[in-house]
């Protein structure tokens, strides 16, 4: 089983697969990757000038992840693997990537095993995601993300495993750069064909965390050199990458801005305010079903600020890099 240590490169740039228990060494920092930064990295090299140019532009390191899972239920299903490609600012190598088999505590499907050929035997003795839970805040700290999917699948998904572990940590106010989104609005529709079309050759490994981690990272760096007109900066991808998310208030899509407040966007109250539903008795029973339903962490929080009658307000376009959802901050009582 993976353990999320770094590894060294291959000749040919890829990193070998690792095994064993999971203690992991600390983090090497920015400066540790600088100083070896006059090291030739042929992967990243590989990777052509305008994702040079983009590296360039970072101000913080860019976190790429994927996640192989239990099924395609961000709140309900379990990661089996995860892995961490890291970027950062101005440095030409990759820091990764850092993979771990987990332990669900659940049987992994027959179905999910055919997509990623990951069986319950192969997670057996390995750590759970709570085991985990503090390496994998370390290697995020202080990233914005980036993958394929992201959106609306693995962030959703990373995010409830870290409340089931009972660790706080906010995912919701970095920036997002997804590939498939970039993709999706450039050409039609899978990773397998995303590799095939912006790096032209075809994806070795598919379905394993790892190799569709470096597989959007090079599908990133073939739509860098491919569409001049995108920009080469992570505020203006994370801008494209989330357009279609600003009319949502949550990452679950169960609310919707309407007059720069949240609206029902589902059930027997859609398109009521949610100010008015918390302020109705005869709805507040139906805001507190939800906070114990399945629902993502992100949309129970805006649920338990309206019901504590601090509902969030929209912020005004520009004046945040997030993608206008509720912000804490930011309410309706002022």
């Amino acid at each position: 089983m993976s353990n999320g240590n770094r590894r060294s490169r291959g000749s040919d740039g890829t990193r070998p697969a690792e095994s064993g228990a999971p203690g992991q060494p600390p983090l090497p920092g920015i400066g540790d990757a600088v100083e070896d930064g006059d090291v030739s990295d042929p992967f990243f090299e590989s990777l052509g000038p305008r994702f040079r140019t983009f590296v360039d532009s970072l101000d913080r390191p860019l976190v790429f992840f994927d996640t192989e899972t239990t099924g395609t239920d961000p709140q309900q299903d379990r990661i089996v693997e995860i892995s961490i490609v890291r970027l950062l600012p101005g440095v030409h190598r990759i820091d990764g990537p850092y993979t771990f088999r987990v332990d669900p505590q659940r049987p992994i499907p027959e179905a999910a095993t055919q997509v990623h050929g990951i069986s319950n035997e192969d997670v057996r003795g390995c750590p759970t995601f709570a085991a985990i839970a503090p390496r994998i805040v370390e290697l995020i700290e202080g990233a914005d993300f980036a993958g394929f999917n992201v959106l609306r699948f693995d962030l959703r998904l990373l995010e409830a495993e870290f409340a089931r572990a009972n660790v706080d940590v906010d995912l919701r106010s970095r920036r997002v750069v997804d590939a498939q989104v970039i993709f999706h609005s450039k050409e039609p529709r899978t990773l397998s064909a995303a590799v095939r079309f912006y790096r032209g050759k075809e994806l070795e490994g598919a379905h394993g965390a790892e190799a569709d981690t470096l597989a959007t990272v090079e599908v990133l760096a073939g739509q860098l050199e491919r569409y001049e007109d995108l920009p080469v900066d992570a505020d203006a991808l994370h801008a494209l990458s989330t357009k279609h998310e600003r009319a949502y208030v949550d990452s679950g899509r169960k609310f919707v801005w309407k007059d720069d407040e949240p609206a029902f966007n589902f059930g027997k109250l859609k398109g009521m305010s949610l100010r008015d539903a918390a302020a109705n008795p005869e709805h507040q029973g139906y805001l507190k079903w939800m906070l114990t339903g399945s629902f993502d962490p992100d949309t129970k929080r805006v649920v338990r600020q309206a019901l504590a009658g601090d509902v969030p307000r929209r912020k005004p376009t520009g004046e945040s890099t997030t993608d206008n959802r509720a912000d804490d901050n930011t309410t309706g009582n002022a």
